[in-house]
């Protein structure tokens, strides 16, 4: 595992304030919405000394487990990162990007970045109507932590 795969902090142990707390609730709303059978857990890296060193306070991490394989999918689990512009005292996060992985007991079978064309790379990637979920829950998420937004909606 390269040092970039490492960089990780499980979500449950990274909420530090309501903003976080809210980001988490969000998030795993807005996967369920696309994905009902999906069981969140919010702490998908074991707990070790190894581990901890690579904790990063503008990342988050969180897994959603399917009750079985998923064929459309071509996976068991989606491994959701997401990076954010850390300002203190925001109460909306701006999320700067997220990386969704397919996975199984075997690792990884694919990867959807928000960068550049936003398509699974893998050896096994999700199908086409999948993918569009996937794509659809990023642009969802760039929406809810859209600053703008939010800054409209206050009174």
């Amino acid at each position: 595992m390269s040092p970039i795969d490492q960089c990780v902090v499980n979500a449950g142990e990274s909420v530090r304030s309501v903003a976080q707390v809210r980001a988490v609730a969000s998030t795993v709303n807005l996967v369920r919405e696309q994905f009902p059978a999906a069981k969140p857990n919010l702490r998908p890296w074991r707990d070790d000394a190894q581990t901890r060193q690579w904790d990063e306070p503008e990342s988050l991490d969180l897994s959603f487990h399917f009750p079985g394989w998923s064929p459309r999918l071509q996976c068991r689990s989606l491994l959701l990162q997401l990076r954010f512009q850390n300002h203190e005292g925001d109460e909306v996060q701006k999320l700067l990007g997220v990386l969704i992985r397919g996975m199984t007991y075997d690792g990884e079978r694919w990867r959807l970045a928000t960068v550049g064309d936003w398509i699974p790379e893998g050896s096994h990637v999700p199908q086409a109507e999948q993918a569009a979920q996937l794509r659809q829950m990023c642009r969802d998420l760039f929406l809810l932590f859209d600053l703008k937004v939010h800054q409209r909606d206050d009174p």
